[in-house]
């Protein structure tokens, strides 16, 4: 159990970052106190992700583990993906965290579990119930999101609307390609340390590109700014 719950909670975690319903924490934080929101939100997962795992958990006793494993591969390439194209608030959800009537406790729950039905996090939350723990999966994702969207409040009270939007969207969509290769060729080859090793090199390579992207961007730009600017002070 606690294997599953580490494993649901580190994934999770990731799948939230710059996710919608980060979004809608921090909309609904600007007008009611945090604890209402941070309530709302944990009521609202509590019982989405109880669906999720009791879904995966059947799912799960009905298909053999390497095919679990594949699927699961290829679903968290697929939320990668997913992460890559980015997260906007829809004109109705913008509107409902901004004017929305009545109990503040109820209109976060209700907001939050409508959003998260059919999202990434969910369908991750049934993927990871169909081989592991379901109360840990269960516990696991419940926190890993509400410590996300806790996140989120927080830096979002702190920097307000300057966030890194692309690095973090970037950074998730690179652990999500991790998790899938890891899973897709571990169902591909069981005996075989591919997955964990390419898992590993993704990650790694990842991190060295974005280490020399800065490093090459950072004095060719500030030297390329002053002629440009120059005309324009004068």
């Amino acid at each position: 159990m606690l294997a599953a719950i580490l494993l649901s909670f580190g994934v999770i975690f990731v799948a939230e970052l710059g996710d919608k319903s980060q979004l809608m924490a921090m909309t609904f934080a600007l007008r009611y106190r945090w604890w209402v929101v941070i309530a709302g939100i944990t009521v609202a997962t509590t019982a989405v992700h109880l669906v999720s795992v009791g879904v995966g958990h059947f799912l799960g006793a009905a298909i053999p583990t390497a095919a679990m494993s594949i699927l699961g591969g290829v679903a968290f390439l697929i939320f990668g993906l997913w992460t890559l194209r980015g997260d906007k608030l829809s004109d109705q959800e913008e509107q409902k965290a901004h004017k929305v009537t009545g109990s503040a406790f109820l209109a976060v729950a209700s907001a939050f579990f409508l959003a998260e039905l059919g999202d990434k996090t969910m369908l991750a939350t049934v993927t990871l119930a169909t081989d592991n723990d379901w109360v840990g999966v269960w516990i696991g994702s419940t926190v890993g999101m509400v410590a996300a969207d806790a996140l989120a409040i927080v830096v979002g009270a702190l920097l307000g609307r300057h966030l890194p939007e692309a690095v973090v969207r970037i950074g998730a969509a690179v652990l999500f390609f991790a998790f899938g290769a890891w899973l897709l060729l571990g169902g591909l080859f069981p005996d075989s340390p591919a997955g964990p090793i390419t898992a590993g090199a993704v990650v790694a390579v990842s991190a060295i590109a974005a280490t020399a992207r800065r490093i090459l961007r950072g004095p060719g730009t500030a030297a390329r700014a002053e002629p440009i600017d120059a005309p324009h002070t004068s």
